[in-house]
Formats: C-alpha cells, sequence, structure tokens
C-alpha cells in the first residue's frame, strides 16, 4: 500500500479512545457529583441530562479495543495481561453504572437509594480505575519477546494511583460543566460553584503528572525539553493555562455552553500531552507501533471494515445529541 496503515490505525486507535473519553467522561462524573446533591428531583434531573445518549458512549471503547486487537495483536496481548486487574475493575464499575441508570428509575422509594449508591460507587470505580490503567501504561510495561514479563500487581505504584485520582477530577469537571449547559436555577448555581473548585484541582493535577513524568522518566523528559522539540511543544502548557483562564471566565457570567468546551479543551491537551510523550511507542516504553503491527493483510481488511462504520457511529452520535439537545426540565422523564 502506498500509505502507512499502521500509522493509520494509531490514529483511528487514539481518536476512538478519545471520543470514549470525551462523551463516556462527563456522565461518569454526573455519578461523581451524586454525593454533593442530596435533592432527589435535582438527582433526577442530572440523570435524565445524559440519560437519552449514555449508553451509546462505549462504542468508542469497543472501537478502540477491537482496533488494538484487530491492527496490533502484541501489543493487545501484552497490554491486557499487565492491566488485567485495572481493567476488570472498570468494567464491573461500568457494569455497576448501567444497571443503576435502568434500575433507579423503576425503583421504589426505599430501594431508590441502594440505585444511588450502586450509580456512585459505579462511577467512581470506573473512573478511578481508567485511570490507574492509564497511569502504568505510561510508567511503562515490562515485555520479554512477545508476552507480559512482569507480575500482576505492577499498576499499584504512587504514579498509577494518582493519574487515578486525576481522572476522578476531570470526570467530575466535564460532568459539572455538562450539567451547567443542560441544567438551570439552584442545580445549575450548584455546579457553577463546584466547576471553580474543579478546575484549580485539574489544573494541579495536570501539573503534578506533568512533572512527575519526565523526573520519573528520561526519554520522556528529553521528548520534551531538547530542542527544537521544546519549541513546537511548549505551546500545550500555556494552552492549558489559557483553557483554565476561559474556563474560569466563562463561569464568572451566564454560562451555557463555554465551561463544557473548555472543559473538553483541557481533557485534549492532557490527551495530546500524552500522546507526545509515549509516540511512536504503542507499548511504552520501547514496542512501537510498527513493531507491535499484525500483518499486512489483515490490518488492511479490517481497516476496510471500519472505515466503513465509523461515519455510522459518529452519524447516529451527532444526532442522538442533536435530538436531545437543550435544557433538562423537571417532570421529563426517561423511559
Amino acid at each position: 500500500m502506498g500509505f502507512d496503515i499502521s500509522l493509520v490505525w494509531a490514529v483511528i486507535i487514539f481518536a476512538g479512545v478519545m471520543m470514549y473519553v470525551v462523551t463516556d467522561g462527563f456522565d461518569l462524573g454526573i455519578g461523581l457529583l451524586f454525593p454533593f446533591v442530596p435533592n432527589r428531583a435535582e438527582r433526577d434531573l442530572m440523570m435524565n441530562s445524559v440519560a437519552p445518549v449514555w449508553d451509546g458512549n462505549e462504542t468508542w471503547l469497543v472501537l478502540g479495543g477491537a482496533g488494538l486487537l484487530a491492527a496490533f495483536p502484541r501489543a493487545y496481548a501484552i497490554l491486557l495481561s499487565a492491566l488485567y486487574l485495572p481493567l476488570i475493575f472498570m468494567l464491573l464499575g461500568l457494569i455497576f453504572r448501567g444497571v443503576a441508570f435502568e434500575f433507579r428509575f423503576k425503583a421504589n422509594d426505599r430501594e431508590r437509594p441502594i440505585w444511588d449508591i450502586a450509580f456512585v460507587a459505579g462511577s467512581l470505580l470506573a473512573s478511578f480505575f481508567q485511570g490507574v490503567a492509564l497511569g502504568a501504561y505510561i510508567d511503562g510495561v515490562k515485555v520479554n519477546g512477545d508476552a507480559f514479563a512482569g507480575g500482576a500487581l505492577d499498576w499499584v505504584k504512587p504514579f498509577a494511583l494518582f493519574c487515578g485520582l486525576g481522572v476522578v477530577a476531570i470526570y467530575a469537571l466535564l460532568g459539572a460543566t455538562w450539567l451547567i449547559m443542560k441544567t438551570e436555577h439552584t442545580l445549575q448555581r450548584t455546579m457553577i460553584g463546584m466547576a471553580r473548585r474543579l478546575a484549580w484541582l485539574v489544573l494541579a493535577a495536570i501539573t503534578i503528572v506533568s512533572i512527575w513524568t519526565p523526573i520519573a522518566h528520561p526519554h520522556i523528559a528529553q521528548r520534551w525539553f531538547t530542542l527544537p522539540n521544546l519549541l513546537w511543544f511548549c505551546p500545550v502548557p500555556l494552552l492549558v493555562l489559557l483553557s483554565v483562564y476561559a474556563l474560569r471566565r466563562s463561569l464568572s457570567h451566564t454560562p451555557h455552553a463555554g465551561p463544557f468546551l473548555c472543559a473538553l479543551a483541557l481533557m485534549f491537551l492532557g490527551y495530546t500531552g500524552l500522546a507526545i510523550s509515549i509516540w511512536p511507542n504503542i507499548v511504552p516504553p520501547s514496542l512501537s507501533i510498527w513493531d507491535a503491527a499484525g500483518p499486512l493483510q489483515s490490518q488492511g481488511f479490517t481497516l476496510l471494515g471500519t472505515l466503513f462504520i465509523i461515519p455510522f457511529i459518529l452519524g447516529y452520535t451527532t444526532w442522538s445529541y442533536y435530538v436531545f439537545r437543550g435544557k433538562v426540565h423537571p417532570g421529563e422523564h426517561y423511559h
């Protein structure tokens, strides 16, 4: 073929995981914010704001995982072995969250608090272990040939656990800014106050990770802080500061979509920083996308199917968000 098919697949997987983080991040964030909103009617509004769209968001996670298996089977085998436990915990959280979504609306007054707890616990479990898996991935995976050479608990490290807390913070910020866009009155004012505090928390988490990573990994420090890379990459931290400033400023006026867009910008910049740090490796610190690539014929065949299905995913996702655009009001129910 006349183009680098492994690079195309890397972009597709990167974009798919990014779309999952964006779309599922804010509805996981709503679960994280539940304990700070004790009013039942406001909790109903929070869930109704994402009820029509939440179950389609995991499509992007499936696309990323299936793409990794199809295009980079060696990386898939290594990463799944290295991150088996945090990914299992993440999936358990997603299951709890999904079941709570469906059962809470049908529960009576006595049972509803149980499903509220399941919704919060599932959201926290999924968010935290997504961050833990990300931190363990950045920290590097021990590889011997084509196999994972570490232990089952290699991910239990301070950096990975801190990344888990950082992802909880950014998802909570996404959830708060989503609710600012989708709700009104008391709940919106509550979320504005939450977003102001969470913005500083997210900035602190990004700063700590940005300092910790190059200190712990000299090859990442070389990537960021040697010329001419420094000149190319220095806009990233500057844009992070600008996004936080814009977020805080948008909260001071009559906010609508502005805070949510700024939170998405923060998420995208953090994700871009990750890509810069590990490129071109798909299994840090040393297994590149070309070393992990599957057979060319397999990559080409699955790419054709993927390019066929992606427009449909984008189409129904865009249509669902368009249909359920606007504010959510009391008395509107999810069936």
